[in-house]
């Protein structure tokens, strides 16, 4: 062995969890990938290419199949580099195009077939927080900052402070769909600039107040798009040295795009093809931001929503979840009663883990997901506790839940809905992550841990045997325990009626049926 080879011998090698995070954006997809090392995130390789997305949605919302075919074949280059990866170590978010689509179900299906990760739509708001995290990260700033992300269909707004987001917005306009609103045809005139500005400044007015008043020391912004304008606007600069964008700069900016009089003629050598073709919608959307939040300056930040997706991971390994904090916030918000909520955790947690095997629950956050839902049950209490299911799954499908997205805050609102009462087949919905078969065997555990905690009383649950197969429940009770309990054996009872619409059979020994006859 020479000097060389064993140089390393004596050094301690650390824990390494390699990840990677995927952004399928309106304008393009993004890659990164990352080890996570004594909980540092380190960038290691990244792929990224201009699939424009949002081209393809037509007036009806519909996504085109050249479009769904451009994101294909990128999926296909982005295959090659997570070959290998373990399916807990990649997320892949999805943004605006994909939200708004109404055949996203067409591309999400088809890209199962080339990722063996699932897709997760993610709200505006939970994309804006996102960025936020990936820019908090990796810049400091003293007090409050505004960071500002223009996509190809959205623009997120986030005002936070140190890692914590306190105002996030997602606004339905992006250099994608605003230069194919203004700039069709490729011409950059004046009127069309202040039409496109006009138009971003209308929808502004939904949040410009809020966010004065929040006020911050600091804009950040980030993406692609503002890249791009950040360095034209430094194009002229003698020292060389970034100094922050003003809306000055930027309508000098305009002026000369007015002047070239048309896309192709954007000659500048920092400004590459694909972004030339949309800068002109980014520009006018970001002078209307200047105008209508009155900022003084801003600066760029390389870091934006995948790397806000690698840090969470990262807290995910090594600190606290956060969708623990959201949840903490719900219960709080809205008084729910923790010590009944834990013990139906507790219950429901406890079933879940006799069944999973048996029932393919592994995988897919299932666990994690039945857990939030057992704990925030009762968020509708608040609002009236006659059909309080459906009053806790309206909440938790609307409100804002920093962690989940939206197919996961779907799932949670889903399991609540039908934590009680009959079934309707019909009505449950379908996911495009979450196996239908799945979904009604974690709406069944919901229920029978809901069920066993009625009476709401620390220790008044016996210990239980349950056993399961693969469509059934068997719960053994302690002998004479269901005779003193009438009301619970005929809820029970009543209960394994229930489950037959969601394509199980619950077992309940000793044999409940004997005790109790009832009819719907």
């Amino acid at each position: 062995m020479t000097q060389h080879e064993s140089v390393f011998n004596d050094v301690e090698t650390r824990e390494v969890n390699k990840v990677a995070a995927l952004d399928i954006g309106s304008n393009s997809f993004h890659l990164v990938v990352a080890r996570i090392v004594a909980g540092s995130v380190q960038i290691l390789h990244r792929v990224k290419q201009k699939v424009r997305l949002a081209e393809g949605l037509n007036d009806e919302d519909v996504l085109s199949d050249e479009a769904i075919e451009r994101g294909l074949s990128m999926l296909k280059v982005v295959a090659e580099s997570l070959k290998g990866f373990e399916p807990d170590s990649v997320r892949i978010v999805a943004t605006h195009t994909l939200r708004k689509a109404r055949n996203a179900r067409d591309f999400i299906n088809a890209a199962k077939e080339i990722l063996p990760y699932p897709i997760e739509v993610i709200s505006g708001v939970e994309e804006a927080r996102l960025i936020y995290s990936g820019v908090a990260h990796t810049n400091h700033a003293d007090g409050q900052q505004l960071v500002i992300d223009i996509g190809g269909g959205s623009t997120e707004f986030v005002i936070g402070e140190g890692f914590t987001p306190l105002l996030c917005r997602s606004l339905q306009m992006g250099c994608v769909s605003y230069t194919k609103r203004f700039f069709a045809n490729g011409e950059l005139k004046n009127k069309a600039f202040e039409r496109a500005i006009t138009a971003a400044q209308q929808e502004l007015e939904m949040i410009d107040n809020k966010y004065r008043r929040l006020g911050w020391v600091q804009c950040i912004g980030t993406s692609g798009t503002i890249r791009s304008l950040f360095t034209l606007c430094q194009q002229d600069r003698p020292n060389g040295h970034d100094i922050p964008v003003t809306l000055k700069s930027l309508r000098d900016l305009m002026k000369q795009f007015v002047n070239a009089g048309h896309i192709d003629k954007l000659n500048y050598p920092d400004l590459s093809e694909d972004r030339r073709v949309v800068i002109a919608g980014g520009l006018a959307i970001l002078i209307a931001v200047f105008k209508a939040l009155e900022i003084d300056g801003l600066v760029y930040s390389p870091a934006a929503l995948r790397e806000g997706v690698l840090y969470q991971m990262e807290d995910e390994l090594h600190h606290a979840d956060i969708r623990g904090r959201t949840a903490s916030s719900l219960a709080t918000r809205y008084d729910v009663d923790t010590a009944q909520a834990t013990m139906v955790l507790n219950t429901t947690l406890s079933l879940y883990s006799k069944v999973e095997k048996a029932w393919k629950l592994r995988g897919q956050d299932f666990k994690s997901m039945l857990g939030w839902a057992a704990l925030l049950h009762e968020v509708g209490m608040q609002i009236n506790s006659r059909g309080i299911q459906k009053h806790s799954a309206y909440i938790l499908a609307n409100v804002d839940m920093p962690g989940f997205t939206q197919e996961q805050q779907f799932l949670l609102a889903t399991l609540v809905r039908f934590h009680r009462k009959k079934i309707r087949a019909g009505d449950l919905p379908s996911f495009n992550l979450f196996d239908e078969l799945a979904v009604k065997r974690l709406i069944a555990l919901l229920r029978l841990g809901v069920l066993l905690n009625i009476k709401r009383q620390e220790g008044f649950l016996p210990d239980l045997i349950v056993e399961a197969d693969k469509s059934t429940m068997t719960v053994t009770f302690p002998d004479g325990w269901l005779d003193e309990k009438p009301i619970i054996s005929a809820d029970l009872l009543r209960e394994s009626q229930y489950w037959k619409s969601l394509d199980l059979q619950l077992v309940v020994h000793p044999d409940i049926t004997k005790l109790h006859q009832i009819t719907e």
